[in-house]
């Protein structure tokens, strides 16, 4: 971890994490306290939980709040924060299906509010980091991903990419900001577009395939597999992952650009049901259930998804510690001290 590249005074740094209470959020939080930071969570616990947190770390600030409403002048902390990380976005295939409003206005509405905020200036000039997702590359076929990829996207009639759509909006605007501070002399953004991160703390109540596959085996259910299971993924454990972003943060030369953040270890998702049956010893069966009766007439998926990981090695020498077999054991463990979240 790159401690000192963001922080030459040596004095702790003061953080701010939006939506730190959720899965990839809170081992963000976990990791930057264990370096020393003082940290500010802002979260409106929709889809992630207190108990995500070390609640009775002296170092962190916890403010139950929508970010909009936090973000405006009446309600936020006006104090300096030398780094941002706006985790804060609506999760989970399940959940833009069934609120495509409250996502897009979520994504869009949050990061153009957070990045206004840290453009004010008042405050210091923050390094911000805008999490993105791999779903902006669409239902491009190209493998692997690139970031610099066209993207590739069904038609505005097909709520599933209506999420996609609203990241690449909020990508465009962190470059925006980037652009126009830094000939100002302003705040650094960088972008991360994450691929598929796993581990624990997550649950499969937004349709996260993992942690829905390690609850079935668990329970000696049968794992359901949505569609034919040979499309292809690739998954990075979320401390893997937690430690790039920091990384990338404070690492001035990756400001202004994007980078994929995740594993190129593919699999496909009929493997993965049988990896998490024969990690846990499970007697379950596998089902496969046609999309349309997951997600209802006219979804559509993208059979292969796997980055391109050069442009993250070259800026801050990343390789993932965690082997998928052992990320599978470390969801199981966490269930019984999450109750197997559903």
């Amino acid at each position: 971890m790159r401690d000192g590249a963001a922080n030459p005074t040596g004095q702790p740094r003061r953080v701010l994490v939006t939506g730190g209470a959720g899965f990839i959020g809170s081992h963000l939080v976990e990791r930057l306290l264990a370096r020393g930071d003082s940290v500010v969570v802002v979260d409106d616990l929709s889809t992630g939980t207190r108990a995500n947190l070390p609640i009775s770390d002296r170092a962190l600030t916890f403010i139950e709040a929508d970010l909009r409403e936090w973000l405006r002048p009446a309600s936020r902390v006006e104090e300096e924060f030398h780094e941002i990380y706006h985790m804060a976005a609506a999760v989970g295939v399940e959940l833009v299906i069934s609120d495509p409003i409250g996502s897009i206005e979520t994504n869009t509405e949050q990061t153009s509010a957070l990045l206004r905020y840290a453009a004010d200036g008042s405050f210091g000039r923050p390094a911000v980091l805008i999490a993105s997702s791999s779903e902006v590359y669409g239902k491009s076929e190209r493998v692997p991903f690139h970031e610099d990829d066209d993207v590739v996207y069904g038609p505005t009639t097909a709520t599933r990419w209506s999420y996609a759509c609203s990241k690449a909006l909020d990508e465009y605007l962190a470059l925006a900001h980037h652009r126009a501070e830094a000939g100002a002399g302003g705040f650094g953004v960088v972008v991360a577009r994450l691929f598929n991160t796993v581990g624990p703390r997550q649950v499969g109540r937004y349709g996260m395939v993992l942690p829905r596959f390690v609850i079935a085996a668990l329970a000696g259910e049968p794992l359901r597999v949505f569609g034919d299971g040979e499309q292809v993924r690739c998954f990075c454990d979320v401390r893997d992952v937690s430690r790039a972003l920091i990384d990338l943060v404070g690492t001035p030369t990756a400001h202004g650009r994007i980078y994929n953040v995740g594993s190129e270890e593919a699999i496909s998702i009929a493997d993965l049901a049988r990896t998490v049956v024969d990690v846990l010893g499970s007697s379950s069966d596998i089902e496969f259930v046609p999309y349309d009766k997951a997600y209802g007439p006219g979804f559509e998926d993208l059979r292969r998804r796997v980055p391109h990981l050069g442009r993250l090695r070259q800026a801050i020498d990343f390789e993932p510690e965690h082997e998928l077999k052992s990320t599978i054991l470390a969801v199981a463990e966490g269930m019984g001290a999450a109750g197997a979240a559903r």
